[in-house]
């Protein structure tokens, strides 16, 4: 099958191949370097120490429409 050829399907039938395609990576163990695992472990540190600040999706929005100005 070719990318083009995805156009055929139905929407039911895309969100079945995308569905298996991604169990099909992520059955697989996937490689994190040292740097990424550092990073995701500092990044779940902050969230457990409450040292982390959330943004509604509005938020973040309005501010890329206020830096877009």
């Amino acid at each position: 099958m070719k990318i083009k050829d995805i156009k055929k399907f139905s929407n039911a039938e895309k969100i079945i191949l995308a569905e298996q395609l991604w169990d099909s990576v992520a059955k697989k163990e996937i490689e994190l370097s040292d740097e990424i695992k550092n990073e995701l472990d500092h990044r779940l540190q902050i969230i457990e120490e409450g040292k982390t600040e959330y943004y509604s999706w509005n938020d973040v929005k309005n501010h890329l429409k206020e830096i877009r100005k």
